[in-house]
């Protein structure tokens, strides 16, 4: 039987995208090949509570002792992926005459060079999953000067993790044509991998009739500095509608400070709220209109899992995004929701604005152009039986 290493930065219990992708990728394989899963430690997000449970599972998860840093801090971050880099190689090194292929979705850069290199070394095909593109994500938010010098000393680094990685996937079209422009690696190398939710708990969720007569706008997801939420709170602020309600749903680094933003404008009408995965489809299906903000320049470089769960719910989305950015092309493309340049408090007030006044036979149907679009190109089955038989096609003979 073959034997399949899958490398993931998080994994279930922790309730991520990332870490949903991967157990469902270990499930699939696990029907007819032998999978490893090796992974840090629980942490996120922070102040999640972890369950001590242990499930039997039809594949191996190993918990690599590395070092965690659920805090958004960059040297902790920095420890974190050089440290469980360096145990994902060490591991490689120890059973490289019995793993056949290795799938890598794993902290940007360190974590990533050290698994691909190691993959290179020993002559294991690896396929390497890119969530966002590094170092432009983190130097966009330094000052000018340092943002030159990061990108100076890494964009070599991430060129060469992605040359020796055997296969890419990346999760947009925008981001594949970005990363073979700019690192010189051609097109062929990669593969268009859509993130998934769980369709089915989706799909299959009866909405119960809404007790609230409120117009209610919702974020769910992590409260974190590149979503800007105290940007949709200072927007909601400026909302002169009655009978409206926000709610933001998630923790973060930045949860504390939006809970502060939201007292001092002493208005009652923001509720802050805790959502465990399974609970996402009962919450979302409360909401008239689900927001999804961005700080300017993060959609240009990555596409938020949290779009595709906000789709499946048959909700219309307001995309604080720009223009030429694949969420902005999924909006257009499936006519479910409004496009607002990022940071633009004035603008996303005006949008929501106009989102009360629409008829409830509008909303209805762009909530059904948004499910529609889900299910035909973002669904489970479709990028889940792709990924996999990409990995297994790697798997030598």
């Amino acid at each position: 039987m073959s034997r399949v290493v899958i490398i993931s930065a998080v994994f279930p219990p922790e309730p991520l995208v990332t870490a949903m992708l991967s157990r469902d990728i270990a499930e699939r394989l696990s029907v007819t090949h032998q999978v490893t899963v090796l992974c840090p430690e629980p942490t996120r997000p922070q102040g999640y509570h972890f369950s001590k449970k242990k499930d039997k599972l039809p594949y191996e998860v190993v918990h690599l002792p590395s070092f965690t840093s659920p805090e958004s801090k960059i040297i902790g971050r920095l420890r974190e992926s050089i440290s469980f880099g360096k145990y994902c190689a060490k591991y490689i090194l120890e059973h490289k005459s019995d793993i056949d292929v290795i799938y890598v979705n794993t902290w940007p850069l360190f974590a990533q060079k050290e698994a691909v290199k190691a993959a290179k070394k020993y002559h294991i095909p690896s396929v390497l999953h890119v969530q966002d593109i590094y170092p432009e994500s983190i130097a966009k938010k330094l000052p000018i000067v340092l943002n030159k010098t990061i990108t100076k000393i890494f964009l070599p680094m991430d060129q060469s993790i992605l040359l020796k990685a055997t296969l890419i996937l990346g999760i947009s079209n925008s981001m594949i044509d970005y990363l073979s422009s700019t690192r010189r690696v051609h097109r062929s190398k990669f593969e268009l991998i859509r993130n998934w939710q769980d369709d089915d708990a989706f799909v299959n969720y009866i909405p119960k009739e809404k007790e609230s007569e409120d117009f209610i706008f919702m974020y769910v997801g992590s409260i974190a500095p590149s979503a800007g939420v105290e940007n949709v709170i200072k927007a909601y602020n400026k909302l002169l509608q009655r009978k409206t309600k926000l709610i933001i749903a998630g923790n973060g680094p930045d949860k504390a400070k939006c809970v502060q933003l939201a007292n001092d404008l002493n208005n009652e009408s923001i509720e802050f709220l805790e959502v465990s995965p399974d609970e996402v489809p009962e919450l979302q299906s409360k909401a008239d209109v689900l927001i999804l903000p961005l700080k300017k320049g993060i959609a240009q470089t990555a596409t938020p899992s949290k779009l595709t769960a906000y789709l499946l719910s048959a909700k219309p989305v307001i995309a604080c995004v720009e223009d030429n950015t694949d969420v902005a092309e999924i909006i257009k493309e499936g006519e479910c929701g409004i496009i607002v340049p990022p940071e633009e408090i004035e603008l996303l007030t005006d949008a929501m604005h106009n989102a009360c006044n629409l008829s409830k036979e509008k909303l209805n149907q762009m909530g059904q152009n948004s499910r529609d679009y889900a299910l035909k190109e973002l669904s489970k089955e479709a990028n889940l039986t792709k990924l996999t038989g990409l990995i297994e096609k790697l798997i030598p003979k």
